[in-house]
C-alpha cells in the first residue's frame, strides 16, 4: 500500500493522483468522441471541469446527509474535512453539472448521455485503482482465498486477509467501459447509456455481497438497494428501446 507519495518534500495522496487521472482519461475519450462527431475538442475540458466541481460538492452533500448524526455538531468541519467522498453523491452533482453545461452549450440531448457513459466506467474504473493503492478501506471481507490481501499500511488499515474489491470493480468497469466504447456507433441514442446504467448496477450489487457495508433492508446494502433501482431503470429503457422505439439498431441514414 502507498496512501501518499513524497515528492521534493511534498506528500501527495495516491487516491487523489489516480482521482485525477480518471478525469483525464475520461476527458480524453470524450475529446475523442467529439471528434468522431465533428464537435469542439475543447469541449471535453468544460464537460470534466464542470464534472469534477459538481462531484465534489455532490458527494460532500451525499456524505452530509448520509453521517448526519455524526457530523451534525460539526457541519463546518464536516464540509471541509478531509473524508467523506461518496461515489453516488459525486454521480450525481457531477450529473446535475454536466447538464447545466450542456443546456449552455445547446447540447442538451440524449446523445450526451451515450457521449459520458464510456468515460463513466472508465473514470471509475481508474479511480477503484486509487482506492486499491490508497487502502481506503473500500476493500472486502475477510477471505483466506488465494488472492486474498491485507492492507497493513493502508488509509485504513487491516492485518485481516480480505477481498480485494477495488481490484475486482476495476476489471469488471473497465470491461464495461471497453463494451461501450465499441458499440458506440452500433445502436441507436440512449441505448449506450442504457447498457452503462445496466452494466454500473449489476457489478455494484454483485460486489457488494463482498464488501463491509452494513445491511440495510432486506438483508441488502443501501449501495446495492441504490444499484438495483439504476439498473432497473437501464432495463425499463431499453426494453422500451427495443418494443417501442424501432429497436437497438441505429435509424439509417436517408441516402
Amino acid at each position: 500500500m502507498q496512501p501518499d507519495i513524497n515528492l521534493l518534500g511534498i506528500s501527495l495522496k495516491t487516491f487523489g493522483i489516480l482521482f485525477a487521472l480518471g478525469f483525464l482519461a475520461s476527458g480524453s475519450l470524450i475529446g475523442r468522441r467529439l471528434k468522431e462527431q465533428g464537435k469542439p475538442v475543447d469541449w471535453a475540458y468544460e464537460i470534466v471541469f464542470a464534472a469534477l466541481i459538481g462531484g465534489l460538492v455532490g458527494s460532500r452533500l451525499y456524505y452530509l446527509v448520509e453521517n448526519y448524526d455524526q457530523v451534525k455538531n460539526d457541519l463546518v468541519g464536516g464540509i471541509f474535512g478531509g473524508a467523506g467522498l461518496v461515489w453516488y453523491g459525486g454521480a450525481i452533482g457531477g450529473a446535475i453539472a454536466v447538464l447545466l453545461w450542456a443546456h449552455r452549450r445547446g447540447m442538451l440531448n440524449i446523445s450526451l448521455l451515450d457521449l459520458c457513459a464510456a468515460p463513466l466506467a472508465l473514470g471509475y474504473a481508474i479511480g477503484r485503482i486509487g482506492c486499491q493503492i490508497s487502502g481506503d478501506g473500500d476493500y472486502g471481507k475477510p477471505w483466506n482465498g488465494p488472492w486474498a490481501m491485507a492492507y497493513p499500511k493502508g488509509t485504513v488499515p487491516t492485518t485481516v486477509k480480505v477481498h480485494p474489491t477495488p481490484i475486482y470493480e476495476t476489471l469488471a468497469m473497465g470491461l464495461v467501459a471497453y463494451g461501450l466504447w465499441a458499440l458506440r456507433d452500433r445502436l441507436r441514442p440512449g441505448a449506450i447509456f442504457a447498457l452503462y446504467l445496466v452494466g454500473a448496477g449489476i457489478e455494484r450489487f454483485l460486489v457488494e455481497f463482498l464488501r463491509r457495508n452494513q445491511e440495510s433492508i432486506a438483508g441488502l446494502t443501501t449501495p446495492q438497494l441504490e444499484s438495483v433501482g439504476i439498473a432497473l431503470i437501464g432495463g425499463a429503457w431499453l426494453l422500451w428501446l427495443a418494443r417501442r422505439a424501432g429497436g437497438l439498431r441505429p435509424v439509417p441514414s436517408p441516402v
